[in-house]
């Protein structure tokens, strides 16, 4: 009966410190998942500067900064709703930017914050001039929805997300598969502090460490714990 009970409980806490031990692992593989990709992302940025004109280039150019020439959409703009920056709730503008043959990317112009005052936008109005910008330019990610989101097609059109293919039919142009976040020089944009696409490796390795340590610590108590009971034996 004593060799029962002592099973038991010795079968259950090797099974959590394997648990603890495998996330810690888990944590280092995810670590040289964003190692690799940061290191991507920093040979992109050291790539110079150059003007695109070709959207398969555009589309293969993610985290690079390049040089896109065409005209704003003044009349078609997105209102990216419920963005946090520096602890301020409000909006980043997103404007339809056309390239070659009505193609289109969107340009995120930067944060704008609502400052209680949700009912009131402010000019985001900008010409329709054909120019050249530089800009960043990302993938973008679509944010799950909580609850179906009710669109409209007046422009400015608020939105929750950025799915693509609605936006393209609202707009009536083919918007491509990417963002670029307008460089914080360029004069026709918004509050511009755009976050590090990396910068996540360390997190990975400490909570990594925080695994292991958890697996040693019970292991060390579950230790202690077996050697007591054997000296009352």
């Amino acid at each position: 009966m004593i060799k029962h009970t002592i099973f038991i409980p010795t079968i259950l806490i090797s099974l959590i410190i394997y648990g603890l031990v495998s996330l810690g692992f888990w944590q280092i593989d995810r670590a040289d998942e964003k190692h690799i990709i940061e290191n991507k992302i920093i040979l992109a940025q050291q790539k110079p500067v150059q003007l695109i004109t070709n959207v398969k280039e555009v589309l293969s150019k993610e985290h690079h900064q390049v040089l896109l020439k065409g005209h704003y959409d003044t009349d078609k703009q997105f209102i990216y709703d419920n963005q946090i920056v520096n602890g301020n709730a409000g909006y980043y503008v997103l404007t339809p930017f056309v390239l070659s043959n009505k193609t289109t990317i969107l340009v995120n112009r930067g944060f704008v914050p609502w400052h209680g005052s949700r009912g009131h936008l402010i000019n985001i109005k900008v010409d329709n001039l054909t120019r050249v910008i530089k800009v960043r330019l990302i993938k973008p990610i679509e944010r799950i929805k909580l609850k179906q989101e009710l669109i409209t097609s007046n422009f400015p059109v608020l939105i929750q997300s950025l799915n693509l293919d609605e936006l393209s039919l609202l707009s009536d142009y083919p918007i491509i598969a990417m963002l670029a976040r307008l460089d914080i020089e360029d004069s026709d944009g918004f509050f511009r502090q755009w976050e590090p696409f990396y910068g996540s490796v360390d997190k990975h390795l400490s909570y990594a460490l925080q695994w292991f340590l958890m697996a040693l610590v019970l292991g060390i108590i579950s230790l202690r714990l077996w050697i007591n009971k054997n000296k009352k034996n």
